[in-house]
């Protein structure tokens, strides 16, 4: 018997996932670093966020750090920029336990994985070197296309990479600006608030079962 259109759409359906806030944590990163520099998570946040646009679209990694560094009254080290990429990177680059065990459950399903994130290139080359990533199909960032979400433009990008139509592809991000963009492009898009709800969505999408 032919499956209906409903059935097709959520068995070919990609999952995609956006990092920071999603599968990794957010705020992690600002208190590793914090500690590292010997200040203040607040006195650290405004320098660090400040360049964090130009940096995810594909800037360069050394610029950033003397940025953030010179922000706090300070000029870099020799080898500082390097040892503040690898804090932070590690960081952005773990998953939320929560998040592990989601990702498990659809892995040992073959629901085909995503992800689409605002991320510099030194964190997209951590991210494809994890032993978790293994387990995704397709990792887009914003670094590879010079675009950021949520340009209407880094949907259609994300979505020829991914190969799928557009309603093929449910996604979960912590930004309602960026899920509204997604929307509006066709994605079956969700905030993310958290694992059990993200099942949940999951569930209903008919991706995961009950």
């Amino acid at each position: 018997m032919e499956r209906s259109q409903s059935s097709r759409t959520a068995a070919s359906a990609m999952v995609v996932w956006d990092l920071g806030g999603v599968l990794a944590p957010s705020g992690r990163a600002l208190v590793a670093l914090a500690g590292e520099l010997g200040v203040a998570e607040s006195e650290l946040a405004g320098p660090y966020w400040a360049d964090r646009d130009a940096y995810d679209l594909g800037g360069e990694s050394e610029a950033y750090w003397r940025a953030v560094v010179g922000g706090l009254g300070r000029a870099l080290g020799e080898g500082e920029a390097a040892r503040l990429d690898r804090i932070d990177t590690d960081s952005w680059a773990a998953l939320a336990p929560e998040s592990a065990a989601l990702l498990a459950r659809l892995a040992e399903g073959g629901v085909p994985l995503g992800v689409l994130s605002n991320a510099p290139s030194s964190l997209a080359r951590r991210v494809r070197a994890a032993a978790w990533s293994a387990d995704f199909e397709t990792l887009v960032f914003s670094s590879d296309l010079g675009l950021m979400k949520p340009d209407p433009d880094i949907y259609r990008a994300a979505g020829e990479k991914f190969g799928r139509a557009a309603s093929e592809v449910v996604f979960f991000d912590d930004r309602p600006e960026n899920v509204a963009a997604a929307r509006a492009h066709g994605w079956r898009a969700h905030v993310w608030t958290g694992a059990e709800a993200g099942a949940a969505v999951l569930v209903r999408e008919g991706v995961l079962g009950g």
